[in-house]
């Protein structure tokens, strides 16, 4: 989705004032939307938390708290899932859940399309739901540096789609490339198959 919260951010924002110590919640309310957000037995994906976080007006967005895209983001995936009481997390469950180890590599039977070494283009698309692609390098071309095999695919799983397995690859990118930046910088991007094009 073009977006307000894009993975790229936006120019003409300004810079970001940065304080030399951050708190990890600005206000009490912030830390009890966090517990609730663990502790609620829902059975949506974090494909389709980040979708209903974003799903928020623009300008709205822009003007709320990181906490209030989560409040915001769960009232709507509430009115759609209906958690099961008896599944609630106990306090002492959570912590150990929250950290717990989950991997999203998953099987798959078709070849990867592209491999280390090779250029690659990312498509230029305006998707209509969630995804991973910022929209600063679309139509923009890298470089393959790493093949991580088959990841759940977030643009599907965000839609309740299914997990829709696909390739996943880091390709680089010079900031020549991508800003026009005649210097030695890059930049990393992991990138589902489904973006990328031969180029």
């Amino acid at each position: 989705m073009n977006g307000v919260h894009d993975l790229g951010g936006m120019m003409g924002f300004g810079p970001i004032a940065a304080p030399a110590v951050e708190p990890v919640f600005h206000e009490k309310w912030e830390g009890r939307m966090a517990a609730l957000v663990m502790a609620v037995p829902g059975d949506w994906s974090i494909d389709e938390d980040r979708a209903a976080c974003e799903s928020m007006h623009p300008a709205k967005y822009l003007k709320t708290s990181y906490y209030e895209h989560w409040l915001h983001g769960l009232e709507l995936l509430l009115k759609k899932h209906t958690p099961d009481s008896a599944s609630a997390m106990r306090p002492a469950d959570i912590w150990p859940a929250l950290t717990a180890r989950r991997s999203y590599v998953r099987d798959i039977e078709t070849p990867a399309a592209f491999a280390v070494g090779q250029n690659v283009r990312v498509k230029v698309m305006h998707p209509a739901g969630h995804t991973r692609a910022p929209r600063y390098v679309r139509g923009h071309t890298g470089e393959v540096v790493r093949l991580h095999g088959a990841h759940v695919f977030p643009d599907s799983n965000a839609l309740g789609r299914g997990e829709n397995p696909q390739w996943l690859y880091t390709v680089r990118f010079t900031a020549k490339e991508l800003w026009g930046r005649a210097n030695d910088d890059t930049v990393m991007l992991d990138l589902w198959e489904p973006y990328l094009e031969p180029a």
